[in-house]
């Protein structure tokens, strides 16, 4: 008989070699799972995931990025974003040249941030210099682009990327936030089969499932679909951590006082001695419900820190667990991350725990 882990690391294999290169045929769509799953669906929606990757004209804050102001890249160089047609362009120059980019993609919700993306060609892509920042509302540099100094104006455009790298390409990102194998067209590039993170990104292509299910086999339809709920917390957080970790990450060692790895959740909240010392009982699901948008409260995850932690700070004010014990860090202006290496920090210190 298989182990219930081996069980698991083969469900999460089989998940993500479907999701990176498997049979289009076999995934329904979000739309068909909400036939029967339609409180799930409709509250999934909602979240974070679900809208974190969008047609770049699309984009719900797309009206906040446009601006009737030129934005300025040192030394000389001029941007404008503009809606011409229902096409996204950036329009640049530099008193000279000038060049006018139509943009295709733009990555994430909009809760933090949104990043513009453009082919360029078959083999690659352009990471605009410009992200929109909703905790200002205003467009500034891109993450990793400040501290470049381009010397062109199309090295001022933005960082391109290949397509297909195995650590750093752009197809990595469009994995993480879309759902179902990418197909590849000629004519425009990489194209999702369904946008965002749905729900046959974390269960699986849905096609047998739901043809069980019509059939009236109830256990064949259980065995037919990938229940993260089941698995074990270990395995859980292996399998949140496939898009929340740093890239080319495996078997590399993490530099824990490089800021940016903050955001890197599973990463940081396996290093924990709460993860440690809770007998394989504390996951990524302790504490947010996956089809439930993102609690911002700290007084929500104070709670389930209180579950375990009942007596610490008894009687005093100082009951705010999360300010503490998961700190917020922020690598550049408009950002914030909570650090989830949750333990006991130091004066001044947020990255990394005494």
């Amino acid at each position: 008989m298989i182990s219930c882990i081996a069980f698991l690391t083969l469900a999460i294999a089989s998940a993500l070699s479907a999701q990176r290169g498997g049979d289009d045929g076999a995934y329904i769509g979000s739309e068909s799972c909400a036939r029967c799953h339609a409180a799930q669906y409709a509250a999934q929606a909602t979240t974070g995931h679900a809208r974190s990757l969008h047609k770049a004209a699309s984009h719900p804050l797309i009206a906040s990025v446009l601006s009737a102001e030129e934005l300025t890249r040192p030394p000389n160089f001029q941007f404008r974003f503009q809606l011409l047609q229902e096409h996204l362009r950036v329009k640049a120059h530099d008193g000279q040249n000038v060049m006018d980019i139509p943009v295709d993609w733009a990555f994430g919700a909009g809760d933090q941030a949104v990043t513009f993306v453009s082919r360029i060609d078959e083999n690659w892509y352009l990471e605009h210099y410009y992200s929109f920042y909703a905790a200002t509302g205003r467009m500034a540099p891109t993450a990793g682009h400040s501290g470049l100094r381009p010397k062109t104006l199309p090295e001022a455009m933005g960082l391109p990327y290949k397509t297909s790298d195995p650590e750093t390409g752009i197809r990595g990102c469009f994995e993480c936030h879309s759902t179902g194998p990418l197909r590849v067209d000629t004519r425009s590039g990489l194209q999702p089969l369904e946008t965002g993170v749905r729900c046959e990104s974390c269960h699986g292509a849905g096609r047998a499932h739901a043809a069980a299910a019509a059939s009236g086999s109830p256990e064949r339809a259980r065995q037919t679909i990938l229940n993260p709920k089941r698995f074990s917390a270990t395995a859980l957080n292996e399998f949140c951590g496939r898009c929340h970790r740093p890239p080319g990450a495996s078997g590399a060692a993490i530099d824990w006082s490089y800021s940016w790895n903050v955001r890197h959740q599973p990463v940081y909240f396996s290093q924990s001695k709460c993860v440690e010392r809770s007998g394989g009982k504390l996951s990524c699901f302790t504490c947010h419900e996956p089809h439930q948008p993102l609690q911002k409260s700290s007084a929500v995850y104070n709670e389930r820190c209180l579950g375990c932690h009942a007596d610490v700070h008894k009687g005093d004010n100082r009951r705010n667990c999360i300010d503490c014990h998961m700190p917020r860090v922020s690598p550049q202006p408009a950002l914030r991350f909570t650090n989830h290496w949750i333990g006991i920090y130091g004066e001044g210190s947020k990255l990394k725990p005494r």
